[in-house]
């Protein structure tokens, strides 16, 4: 597959996920756009249009599997929304040689900004102290001290890839000491690097999880790795939920094994277990992370981009490391 084409001829894409005004005006009229928001949507595709469908921008956390992919037999570039891609078969892609792209880069300020509002939120209990004005109860008592502060902490970052490195970068300008783990040491860091996860967590006060979905890193939070954490010990998570072992979080909350949590994401969104919310030392976040209106524009249109260079006989702009196809 060269991803060449003429001037004149028509190229067949797929919309695939949830409606995304900036992906579906974003190209010109030599694009044919098939729109699909759901897996049941792309099996009632005509056979005749499966059979043209060139490339798919992935505009949601839908599932992209090689079931699903193996459809389209003259598919050469996958473009995904979000920087994490679990939810797509890559590997199946690298196989038949298609691209597979995402958008980095653009939402790691914005994600950095969410990781470390929800670690300040939760130590400083800003959502609980919120509900204690709203209800009254400043009228007849003064609110609690918190338990948690960011005076006495040393934040371990897992995972040290571009959002890691911004999140660093708040926590040095707040004066709060930074170390991380991740399985290589950073060259562009100069923090204390921890090739043992517990290790780390037995010497830092919060852990703040920043890495890629997918089987090599489910449940790398762990019972084992809370406990290290401790009882003054707090979990942040932006990653994916399927990084953190929800039952075993959810019985350090209760059990006070750990202090208190923050949460972007879950193991089953937009499902999130009643013991999570009936908790008070938890503050919980709807998969927010990047979801502003100014970066989810600049992500989906990062998504048009890769197409528009690929068909344009270009290299893909952020192709991820997997993909067969770096450059032309």
């Amino acid at each position: 597959m060269t991803g060449e084409t003429g001037s004149m001829e028509s190229i067949d894409l797929l919309i695939y996920g949830p409606s995304k005004p900036v992906v579906e005006r974003g190209f010109p009229e030599r694009y044919a756009l098939h729109l699909c928001a759901q897996p049941g949507d792309v099996e009632r595709l005509a056979d005749d249009v499966r059979a043209r469908i060139r490339g798919v921008a992935v505009t949601g956390l839908v599932p992209t599997n090689a079931e699903m992919l193996a459809r389209f037999p003259k598919l050469e570039i996958i473009s995904s929304f979000g920087v994490g891609y679990d939810h797509v078969d890559a590997a199946w892609a690298a196989q038949n040689n298609v691209v597979v792209t995402n958008t980095p880069d653009v939402l790691t300020e914005e994600v950095a900004d969410t990781a470390l509002g929800l670690l300040i939120a939760t130590l400083r209990e800003f959502v609980r102290a919120d509900g204690f004005v709203r209800s009254g109860q400043w009228a007849t008592q003064a609110y609690p001290l918190s338990a948690g502060s960011l005076r006495d902490r040393t934040v371990g970052i897992v995972g040290m890839g571009r959002i890691g490195q911004a999140i660093a970068r708040r926590l040095d300008a707040s004066l709060v000491p930074v170390v991380y783990h991740s399985r290589r040491p950073s060259a562009e860091v100069n923090y204390k690097h921890y090739p043992d996860l517990i290790a780390m967590a037995e010497d830092v006060d919060a852990l703040v999880v920043i890495i890629p979905g997918g089987p090599s890193t489910s449940k790398l939070i762990n019972a084992e790795v809370l406990a290290a954490l401790g009882p003054r010990g707090v979990l942040i998570n932006v990653a994916r939920g399927s990084v953190v072992d929800e039952p075993a979080l959810i019985a350090a909350l209760q059990s006070g094994g750990i202090l208190a949590a923050g949460l972007d994401v879950f193991a089953e969104e937009p499902k999130v277990p009643e013991a999570l919310r009936a908790l008070q030392n938890v503050v919980l976040l709807p998969h927010i992370g990047s979801a502003s209106v100014v970066t989810r524009n600049a992500m989906d249109q990062l998504v048009v981009d890769n197409l528009k260079a690929w068909f344009d006989g270009k290299p893909p702009l952020t192709p991820i490391p997997e993909t067969p196809v770096k450059g032309r």
